[in-house]
């Protein structure tokens, strides 16, 4: 039979054990060119997810983004584009520098306004850059907004 003692320093043992394994995330397979093992920024702190870009940017983000309308907007149309790979990371239908603009908007927290904006430039920008592909239009120039 096992004493209280041994007990309680296998227990902590086992606790210590898994919170080192928490904090590791690792995916050894390589995604579209780019090989995750060999990247040197392999941990995710708690509370926060990863996902890439188009261009294969990775993006560490806090968990609380899930409730942002704009992020989840950017989400489903990842899901639409993409869909829900299961054995693959995340990907925005984005690249780098529109990500970077959005992180930034929903990290100082902006009015509801300029979410709204970037939430319409996400979907009308999707919508006519496919629908001028379909038709064959795409020699004609998109109107562009700037803030």
């Amino acid at each position: 039979m096992i004493s209280y003692e041994k007990l309680i320093k296998m227990a902590r043992k086992w606790r210590k054990l898994a919170a080192i394994s928490r904090k590791r995330i690792t995916s050894p397979r390589t995604i579209g060119g780019f090989d995750a093992e060999s990247s040197n920024i392999s941990t995710v702190d708690k509370g926060h997810f990863v996902v890439y870009t188009a261009d294969q940017r990775r993006f560490v983000i806090p968990l609380f983004y899930l409730n942002n309308d704009t992020f989840i907007e950017l989400l489903k149309i990842a899901e639409e584009e993409y869909g829900l790979p299961s054995d693959a990371p995340i990907t925005l239908p984005c690249d780098a520098v529109f990500m970077e603009y959005a992180v930034s908007l929903l990290g100082r927290q902006a009015d509801k306004d300029l979410e709204k904006a970037l939430l319409l430039s996400i979907t009308s920008g999707r919508s006519l850059s496919s629908s001028y592909l379909q038709q064959g239009q795409t020699h004609q120039q998109l109107p562009i907004c700037s803030f």
